[in-house]
């Protein structure tokens, strides 16, 4: 048989070769929106709510890739808000904001890389509707969204990598319990080696 063949059924049964790791599919542009990099880096010192970045990272489930979208406080590192799903668009995104258990009036800014899942007319309504300014990086410039990167390779070495998922409702159940761990119980050297939770009751006024 053909090389293309050999491919073809190995693509269609979920199978990859074990000299080259399968990756998952990336969605080609950027958002070109003219929106500045108003939190500039600006990572620390931030009031409660006072700034939100995101991002997404990819998890395998089965044979197929699935997707896991975080909202975090940069206040005290908490994932406030969190999904998973099986395609990589604006609804995950907007199921994490649906998460959120605070007002949603109380977010100020939203910051993102330029990721065209964050470029919706979906997200745009929830951002015009509660009143909260945006925020996007530098085109290919990941250190403009550097906490949602950091976290994400948290997540990657103390959860994605330690399980496997048979189910998008499995990944969906044992990621809420690791971010109740993670925003009670894990401690961070940026918050002074405190939760996110313990961190947020310290410093609550």
């Amino acid at each position: 048989m053909s090389r293309r063949k050999i491919c073809r059924i190995m693509k269609g049964r979920g199978l990859a070769s074990a000299y080259s790791r399968q990756k998952p599919y990336k969605s080609k542009g950027v958002n070109e929106a003219e929106i500045p990099n108003t939190l500039n880096r600006e990572f620390g010192s931030q009031k409660p709510l006072a700034a939100v970045v995101s991002d997404l990272t990819y998890v395998r489930v089965g044979y197929v890739w699935h997707y896991v979208c975080f909202l975090v406080d940069l206040h005290n590192r908490e994932v406030i808000g969190h999904s998973s799903g099986r395609h990589k668009d604006a609804r995950l995104v907007f199921r994490a904001f649906a998460s959120i258990k605070s007002s949603l009036e109380k977010i100020q800014l939203f910051h993102t890389d330029r990721g065209r899942e964050f470029d919706n007319r979906l997200i745009d309504e929830v951002l015009s509707t509660f009143k909260i300014k945006r925020s996007l990086s530098m085109k290919g410039c990941p250190y403009d969204n550097a906490v949602a990167e950091a976290t994400f390779k948290i997540l990657k070495t103390e959860f994605v990598h330690r399980h496997t998922f048979a189910s998008e409702s499995q990944l969906a159940l044992q990621l809420s319990d690791y971010v109740h761990w993670y925003n009670k119980h894990r401690i961070h050297q940026a918050l002074g080696y405190l939760s996110p939770y313990a961190y947020k009751e310290k410093h609550a006024s």
